[in-house]
């Protein structure tokens, strides 16, 4: 998660600020809506009934009247054990499914004993190296009946492979399995920096894991498309819109051109949304985004299924809204997003901790996050309707203006650059999300756009609250077990695993299934990572902004 604290203008007191009339994209607000603005809209082809295509109002007739969403809270640091902790607390507190975070050197790839690792291990998320620590975050947690989120992306494979290791261990078939692998490699070329592997090799990973998926856990997510990240960069709600649908689009383009049938692995894709502080524009993207992929999936790529028309997703309260000052107020901020995403009909949402702009939550902070989630389920009343903003003037012409905008940017991306893999190897969505960044950063250095304790309402003497701190003694004993696994595993049966990988990734082939033998023959993170760059060769970023 990327969070910011802008920095607060110089100016005598806070009554030169005022919010402009447009909501943070840009997008113009009238005064007041009439029928009008929505007369050009055609209600049964645009935007019909809920459950019915193409799904603006929902994917289900009745959404959360008859099933709630998950509640997700993120959840990893430390070691291994200790995120095992901090599951079964969140379990036992009512939260409905895992979402795994991981630290820094395992998102890159490399071990808790790599001399780049050090300062690293279990800071900003779980420890996990090896089969044995995978073994350990779930011990005590039945797979069969837990729905995980693993937010893992270059690396993305490996870890799927410890996962399929574990509930094999557990003795649970692999189509019981139910959950999300992130795996969303094109994003992080986008926004976040996180890949390892250039983006041809780094896509062909990602559809590897889509085809073994669709052949043997046909009850698990195989990427979740994610807009969060490029939002936290500083993207537009259309930029974040269209770029997301733009990486779908591709990611089933490479699905098809490997041979699978597109109502085959549709169904299993997902999306992953951030949810920021405007309000009415967070709901109306989220009606937008379904109606786009179902018109993109049944027209553009001729989905038969209805299931593959519709776009399930996850979402995320905006944790580049968080602030260091005033951090109580990080709970009314969060609350708000929260409600936009119930309201815009997410199926799994996570609720950021206040604290989480300083530190990893604490257990208190995350609870509170959790509480907030279930206010909104069974004290508002918002989910007793489906859609209940849904013929609003206002929604509806926001939403239709909303998709118009993202429609243009995806024609602009396959018309000029000729798809998204080129589109990325040119740079073209790091330098519009940096553009963004840039025009929102000059609104808010203007008074234009207000963060309440930053920029407006500013307080010197605020409330310090307490902060997670991850004991130094993590990544010491985290390396010695590391070591440890490597100086008695079979070293031959090792070494034979590891040339196996190397072998199928020079045919071009498939990698899941040698991953998976990896895997259980003590291979490490690292070391499976390092023999695929040898074949694929590592990104040193692209073209400069």
């Amino acid at each position: 998660m990327n969070t910011r604290v802008a920095p607060r203008p110089a100016a005598a007191d806070d009554d030169y600020l005022t919010c402009v009339p447009t909501t943070m994209s840009g997008i113009p607000i009238k005064q007041v809506y009439t029928a009008e603005d929505i007369g050009h809209i055609d209600f049964q082809q645009d935007v019909s009934s809920p459950g019915q295509f193409p799904f603006t109002r929902g994917i289900h007739p009745d959404m959360y009247r008859q099933r709630i969403w998950t509640m997700r809270q993120f959840a990893g640091f430390g070691s291994a054990a200790q995120t095992n902790e901090r599951f079964k607390y969140l379990l036992e507190k009512g939260q409905t499914g895992l979402s795994t975070a991981f630290d820094l050197p395992t998102l890159m790839g490399r071990d808790s004993d790599d001399g780049l690792s050090l300062g690293e291990v279990g800071k900003c998320g779980v420890a996990i190296s090896s089969l044995e620590d995978m073994k350990v975050l779930f011990d005590g947690i039945n797979l069969a009946e837990v729905s995980t989120s693993m937010t893992i992306n270059a690396p993305a494979a490996i870890l799927l492979a410890f996962y399929i290791c574990v509930a094999r261990q557990q003795g649970v078939a692999l189509e019981k399995l139910r959950g999300t692998l992130q795996n969303d490699i094109l994003k992080e070329f986008h926004a976040q920096n996180e890949f390892v592997f250039p983006p041809g090799p780094s896509v062909k990973l990602v559809i590897d894991t889509i085809e073994y998926c669709t052949q043997h856990m046909p009850s698990w997510n195989t990427v979740s498309i994610s807009g969060y990240h490029i939002r936290e960069a500083g993207a537009t709600a259309p930029q974040e819109l269209a770029f997301t649908i733009a990486d779908g689009m591709c990611y089933a383009e490479e699905s098809m051109k490997r041979g699978l049938d597109v109502d085959a692995f549709a169904p299993r894709l997902s999306f992953f949304w951030d949810v920021h502080n405007e309000f009415f524009e967070e709901i109306a993207k989220l009606r937008a985004a379904r109606r786009m992929w179902a018109n993109i999936m049944r027209d553009r790529f001729k989905a038969q299924q209805e299931r593959s028309w519709w776009l399930r997703c996850h979402c995320q309260t905006a944790g580049v809204s968080l602030t260091e000052q005033q951090p109580m107020v990080n709970i009314i901020r969060v609350a708000y997003q929260a409600l936009a995403a119930v309201l815009g009909g997410t199926q799994s949402l996570h609720t950021n901790s206040m604290d989480e702009t300083l530190a990893l939550p604490t257990e208190n902070a995350v609870k509170i996050a959790l509480r907030t989630q279930q206010i909104i389920a069974d004290e508002t009343g918002v989910t007793r309707t489906v859609d209940p903003l849904g013929g609003s003037y206002f929604i509806e012409n926001l939403t239709d203006e909303v998709g118009r905008q993202a429609e243009a940017i995806i024609k602009h991306v396959y018309e000029h650059f000729g798809g998204v893999l080129p589109a990325t190897e040119q740079g073209y969505f790091r330098r519009a999300i940096a553009d963004s960044s840039h025009k929102y950063g000059a609104e808010f250095d203007r008074g234009e756009r207000i963060m309440i304790g930053v920029n407006k309402h500013h307080e010197s003497d605020y409330e310090r609250i307490p902060t997670l701190k991850i004991d130094e003694t993590v990544e010491r004993e985290q390396v010695a077990r590391v070591r440890d696994l490597k100086a008695r595993r079979d070293a031959a049966r090792h070494q034979q695993a590891l040339e196996q990988l190397r072998q199928r990734a020079l045919d071009n082939a498939n990698v899941m299934p040698a991953l998976i033998d990896a895997a259980e023959a003590h291979a490490t993170v690292g070391e499976m990572m390092d023999t695929l760059k040898s074949v694929y060769g590592q990104y040193d970023g692209g073209p400069e902004l």
